[in-house]
């Protein structure tokens, strides 16, 4: 009696608006902590007295601590009180309780499951509302499964809101539990003859989620329930209705029911000729009749392009769709101008001549002050590059890397050089371009264009004094552009001769003495601002034009031992190389520096090692497996001959560098384009009987000793006459070996691996590997690509050399990994029919 009086007596506990209050009033982040502390020690004593008077406002006042991110898990067990509480107010703030602290990964919340089903059977709508509602938020696989029956039944109700909410707890259930998807099919039919849009909106979401999951369920709502005519009919309604202020916004009826019933459309009709032309007219209609000047329309159309887009629509419909987005570029809203451009990106591989019609809108937007708009306007713009609007292009996109931000001038300069390579009318337009991107770009620009620019002067023979007299006029006035200054200091010691002979049609000669050249040579030598790879180029460009020059060799000389004794390791090694040249080997200095032949490298072109990005980047690739990179890859090769002689360890490929290097500790490699420096990172093992690179020859003797003793490789490119083999064939992926015999050495054997893709959709992350026994040595080069093109439209190649010195009949090992529609494929095999007249 004594305590009841005492709790009678007691003071009712604050408010949940006091407590929001008397937090906001605190003024530092202590006193908010010391007000939260003593209002959750007041609940915790209140939920220990089992008070039931004031347990919903405790239980409210705890969601409110929680949101403001304080612990507030004691009161879960308060929570399932409330919710099995009679009373409805209980019931609203426990299930709230329940949605916002309980989770799946909480064994607690598993006791709420009983309550659920109970409320889930409720006479008042509002009770099953907030159990559906609730379930939906944090059913797991195991609540799904036992309550999936109930929902299901729910969905067959008579009453609207009730319907509605039972549609998006099942879409729920199907992402926990796809597998419980039949249970809700077959009521799915009745859904979409409602008149109430809410049902239909809802009904439209649980649909997609089934096709999106299932293709069983989207091949079921195709053919069997003919489900695209149906929402033909409601779309149609939609758009023909007239004003209805229930369903209204901003003179669009429904908008959100309109875009959830296109995006249905589109996985109905994607790939599917039948669904595709139901939908053809109505996508016109929802195109031409909808209201452009607000926010509301501009999305539904946006929806509807995507549609058209995805489907196997008629050509006039695709053209309709860019003509959309090339509206939506003139709108002033910078995010519809983002997005139609990112459309129009992914439209112009299938629509070019459609996007063409927007060109000079798409090159406006690389003058709009939002950098991503930019960014995506010089995606496309190059994108829309061809032969017949390459003059214009690349003078707008010139201009714009006049004033492009420093992230963009990399990729730019890149993605130009790819053009003009591809598209270029004739070589002086090509030069010419080339040459106001190096003076535009500074020193943004990559070392492939500058090998490309060179290989592309070397080849243009006739246009040579041309170019080499607009490079040094060019440095004379500004030798603060690195990549500037190495093209022309190459050219200059390369064409030095044609630069003083004058001899250029259609241009004034550029008349200049030997001495004006050293000059500017020097001048770059001796820059601080000069990188140690320019002054590279440079010195080795004075070298060369002791040959070219005849009366300013001894200056040449003095020049050389000035730098002998330079700081710089790489320069006072090519200094004292060249000094070396002219006081012990000058009788073969002529030959050794003469003009270099015509080079062959492309910008962006695939060679080993090497894959092409789109921005006209090349990043190396590296061998499949290499022990070096990956040394868990190694252990598990190693194992692939199980039971049999341990494999011999794979050889990572040695790369030769497509363009003259830029900065190499070996004389004759600067001097004829060989290649006859170990690399950079140190010398690769080589197989036994091949020949490998010789070490480094010394700086002061022995200069022309080592010469001689560096005989290429070279491939024999004549067939063995022996019929390819396939090594593998399954599940689409096939898998070719093709012959060849290496000349420098019968034992090696050339093998090409060549793999197709016969499925309807490629293979991602395609890797190779291989193990072959000790009695073997395997060398695996770089493959051309990582992705296998679908339906055989395109091949992945990749060269394996073995060495088989005991003349052994060859066995091999093979593990392949690649990603298909997401999932990732690991299989294993082995090859032993190799033809006996690969060893004999």
């Amino acid at each position: 009696m004594s305590q009841l009086l005492e709790k009678l007596t007691m003071p009712a506990p604050a408010k949940l608006r006091d407590l929001i209050r008397q937090i906001r009033s605190v003024r530092t982040q202590a006193e908010e902590r010391a007000v939260i502390e003593k209002e959750c020690a007041n609940i915790r004593g209140m939920f220990r007295d089992e008070d039931n008077t004031y347990r919903c406002r405790n239980v409210a006042k705890l969601l409110y601590i929680h949101m403001l991110g304080y612990p507030a898990h004691f009161g879960q067990l308060e929570c399932l009180k409330l919710i099995a509480s009679p009373r409805f107010t209980d019931k609203r703030i426990g299930y709230l309780g329940a949605a916002l602290l309980l989770d799946e990964r909480q064994d607690v919340h598993l006791l709420v499951t009983n309550s659920l089903k109970n409320d889930l059977n409720h006479n008042t709508q509002f009770v099953v509302g907030l159990a559906l509602g609730t379930l939906g938020n944090i059913c797991s696989v195991e609540m799904s499964r036992d309550l999936a029956g109930e929902v299901e039944k729910l969905l067959k109700s008579s009453n609207a809101y009730i319907k509605k909410k039972a549609a998006l707890c099942a879409v729920r259930i199907i992402r926990k539990v796809p597998e419980l998807m039949e249970m809700f099919l077959p009521a799915t039919k009745n859904l979409l003859n409602e008149k109430n849009h809410g049902v239909l909106l809802t009904a439209v979401c649980l649909i997609t989620e089934m096709c999106d999951k299932s293709p069983d369920a989207l091949a079921h709502f195709r053919k069997q329930n003919k489900m695209v005519p149906q929402l033909v009919r409601i779309l149609k309604n939609l758009i023909m209705a007239g004003y209805s202020p229930e369903h209204d916004v901003s003179g669009v009826s429904d908008p959100f029911l309109q875009v959830r019933i296109l995006r249905l459309l589109r996985l109905l009709g994607k790939n599917d000729s039948e669904a595709s032309e139901a939908m053809n007219d109505i996508l016109a209609q929802v195109a031409t009749n909808t209201e452009t000047t607000k926010n509301v329309g501009n999305s539904i159309l946006y929806e509807t392009v995507l549609t058209i887009m995805d489907i196997k629509s008629e050509s006039g419909l695709r053209v309709l769709a860019v003509n959309i987005l090339g509206r939506f570029l003139l709108n002033n809203d910078k995010n519809i101008r983002y997005v139609a451009l990112n459309s129009l990106l992914k439209t112009v591989q299938t629509d070019l001549n459609a996007v063409q019609r927007h060109r000079s809108t798409i090159v406006d937007c690389l003058k709009d002050p939002d950098i991503s708009i930019r960014k995506r306007a010089m995606e496309l713009s190059f994108a829309l590059v061809n032969s017949n609007n390459v003059r214009g292009m690349m003078k707008e996109l010139i201009f714009f890397l006049e004033k492009a931000d420093a992230i963009f001038k990399v990729d730019c300069t890149s993605n130009i050089c790819i053009a003009a390579d591809k598209y270029a009318p004739n070589k002086r337009w090509h030069i010419d371009t080339m040459l106001k991107v190096l003076s535009t770009a500074g020193s943004y620009v990559r070392d492939d264009v500058i090998a490309h620019m060179i290989s592309l002067v070397s080849e243009a023979s006739t246009l040579q004094a041309y170019t080499v007299q607009q490079l040094f006029r060019a440095i004379q006035e500004d030798i603060t552009q690195q990549p500037l200054v190495q093209v022309s200091s190459w050219c200059v010691g390369e064409y030095g001769d044609l630069l003083m002979s004058g001899q250029v049609e259609e241009e004034e000669p550029l008349q200049v003495t030997e001495d004006e050249v050293l000059d500017t040579l020097e001048k770059v030598l001796n820059s601080s601002g000069s990188t140690a790879v320019t002054k590279s180029f440079t010195l080795t460009a004075v070298m060369k034009l002791s040959t070219r020059f005849t009366q300013t060799i001894p200056r040449i000389q003095a020049l050389m031992d000035q730098f002998g004794s330079s700081v710089d390791m790489e320069l006072q090694q090519r200094s004292v190389e060249f000094a070396k040249l002219f006081k012990s080997y000058d009788h073969m200095r002529s030959g050794l520096l003469e003009r270099m032949p015509p080079l062959d490298a492309k910008v962006g072109s695939k060679g080993d090692g090497e894959e092409a990005n789109t921005n006209g980047e090349t990043t190396a690739v590296s061998p499949p497996a290499s022990p070096a990179v990956k040394q868990e890859e190694g252990n598990a090769l190693l194992d692939l001959l199980g039971g049999g002689p341990s494999p011999a360890p794979v050889i990572p490929q040695m790369e030769k560098p497509a363009a003259p290097p830029a900065a190499s500790n070996d004389l004759l490699g600067d001097l004829l384009g060989l290649d006859l420096s170990s690399p950079a990172a140190g010398p690769a093992p080589m197989v036994p009987g091949m020949t490998a690179p010789q070490p480094q020859m010394d700086m002061l003797g022995g200069l022309m000793d080592g010469v001689a003793a560096q005989p290429a490789v070279q491939m024999s490119a004549n067939n063995l006459g022996i019929p390819s083999l396939t090594a593998y064939e399954k599940n689409g992926l096939k898998i070719s070996f093709s012959f060849q015999r290496d000349n420098s050495n019968a034992n090696v054997v050339i093998i090409t691996l060549t793999a197709t893709n016969s499925t309807d959709a490629p293979m991602n992350e395609f890797v190779f590997q291989a193990a072959v026994p000790k009695t073997f040595q395997l060398q695996l080069q770089s493959p051309s690509g990582s992705v296998v093109p679908p339906s055989n439209m395109g091949v992945v190649t990749q060269v394996i050399k073995i060495l088989n010195p005991q003349k052994a009949p060859i066995r091999m090992r093979i593990k392949l990994t690649y990603n298909y529609k997401g999932t990732d494929v690991n299989d294993m095999g082995e090859v032993n029919s190799f033809p006996a007249a690969l060893w004999q």
